[in-house]
């Protein structure tokens, strides 16, 4: 199976935070961003921005002399013992704030052995889950996260998921055409969101953007009563803009 995504914008900036982390990580008295500056070659303003994302994430504190160590995020992720469950509940808590800063449920998938898979979410009373009255697993063609999955493959890969699950009808919306969802993935740039109006269940709206380069397909999403649809557009943005600590768990956890 081949992939056709490209690195998107937060990806890049996760793959900067990483470089911080390394050059904090490696200087156990402290840095100054001065001196991160010139290690990582990043520039001035970005790398405040990053080091502000470091901060909040819990992976770096500012000390009194205004250089920066590892924060305790990253100290409990550098123990053997427990580092699953600290990986899982670190990435729980950037989850979290993330569906607070959306305002909406939001979930990370990824497609595994041909299959779409919910790794964790983040909802509350405010921001409900989406009901899965039918299998995310048999209902990519509906979903903003299948949609967003299915459109990292290559054309190959499309055609072989599409043809071990059948396009039910699931609403008067949902696109029951391989053609025409086929044509849809294709022309679909890289950089817009993966949308789900009414396709997968009446009531929901959704959003999914890609998270992952390289050898790996995931997405991350959320989800809106129908009554929030004039919100879908700019909660999608801001999810877009805010995945970069997402990546950066994840990466952290490869």
């Amino acid at each position: 199976m081949a992939l056709t995504h490209e690195p998107t914008a937060p990806y890049h900036s996760a793959q900067d935070a990483l470089r911080v982390l390394e050059n904090v990580a490696r200087h156990s008295t402290g840095v100054t961003d001065a001196e991160l500056a010139r290690h990582t070659g990043i520039g001035p303003e970005r790398l405040t921005g990053l080091l502000r994302m470091l901060r909040r994430e819990g992976y770096v504190e500012q000390v009194a002399d205004g250089s920066y160590v590892t924060g305790d995020a990253l100290t409990r992720l550098g123990s053997a013992q427990g580092r699953d469950q600290a990986l899982r509940e670190n990435l729980q808590r950037t989850l979290d704030r993330l569906r607070d800063s959306v305002g909406a449920a939001v979930y990370i998938s990824r497609y595994v052995d041909g299959e779409i898979k919910i790794d964790q979410y983040a909802a509350g009373p405010a921001t409900p889950v989406v009901n899965e009255w039918v299998d995310f697993r048999y209902s990519a063609h509906a979903t903003a996260i299948g949609k967003s999955l299915l459109g990292q493959l290559d054309h190959n890969g499309r055609r072989d998921h599409l043809s071990r699950h059948k396009m039910a009808r699931l609403t008067s919306r949902t696109i029951t055409s391989d053609k025409v969802l086929l044509s849809r993935l294709e022309s679909q740039p890289a950089t817009v969101p993966h949308l789900d109006l009414q396709e997968y269940a009446v009531g929901t709206v959704c959003a999914a953007v890609p998270i992952t380069a390289g050898s790996s397909v995931g997405c991350l999403a959320l989800s809106l009563p129908v009554e929030h649809a004039h919100r879908l557009k700019q909660a999608a943005d801001t999810l877009n803009r805010n995945a970069a600590p997402v990546l950066l768990s994840l990466a952290i956890q490869s």
